[in-house]
């Protein structure tokens, strides 16, 4: 089943998770990907240190990304974060491949796509290797046509109010 959670709305990542955590709980394995978030510990990579050595093996949590791309004081070339997506984009294709993950979650490669890191097909041709018993999740925000056409589901979070509007930053423990 290919999933595709986009839209500006808040809770893309985050619904990610929850389907990570009801995954580990019907004791199945979940690894997530993430093509952007990158340098910073957020309260995921946090939890994922909590959890018992045995839930360990069958939860992973892959930083790939360099951060935010040319915003918010980014001085990366853009190459660095290309060539990290696309080391990402390699490290799920073995996650598929292997066989060990129940469910893969592609966390905000539909960004990654849509500022030209990686090219929707070949993110396609990677997860079409995947069996139809396995779970993909491909999220963020401006999802490409093409997801949205291959996703068996789709769901879009829309924004209707947030404290970003107001000029009010991030809070820790709600947003990372």
């Amino acid at each position: 089943m290919i999933v595709v959670f986009t839209g500006n709305g808040k809770g893309k990542t985050t619904a990610c998770l929850g389907q990570m955590i009801r995954a580990l709980g019907q004791g199945k394995r979940a690894a997530m990907f993430q093509f952007i978030k990158g340098p910073w510990i957020s309260g995921e990579h946090k939890f994922v240190d909590l959890l018992s050595s045995s839930l360990k093996k069958n939860f992973l949590i892959y930083r790939g990304g360099k951060g935010f791309v040319g915003i918010l004081g980014d001085k990366l070339p853009f190459r660095v974060h290309q060539r990290a997506a696309l080391l990402t984009l390699k490290k799920v294709q073995q996650a598929i491949q292997s066989k060990k993950w129940d469910l893969v979650v592609l966390d905000e490669v539909n960004v990654a796509v849509s500022l030209k890191l990686l090219k929707a097909r070949d993110v396609l041709r990677v997860i079409s290797q995947a069996s139809p018993q396995k779970v993909i999740i491909l999220s963020g925000r401006n999802a490409p046509l093409s997801f949205i056409r291959r996703a068996d589901l789709v769901t879009e979070m829309k924004e209707i109010k947030h404290p970003y509007q107001k000029g009010k930053k991030a809070q820790v423990g709600f947003e990372f």
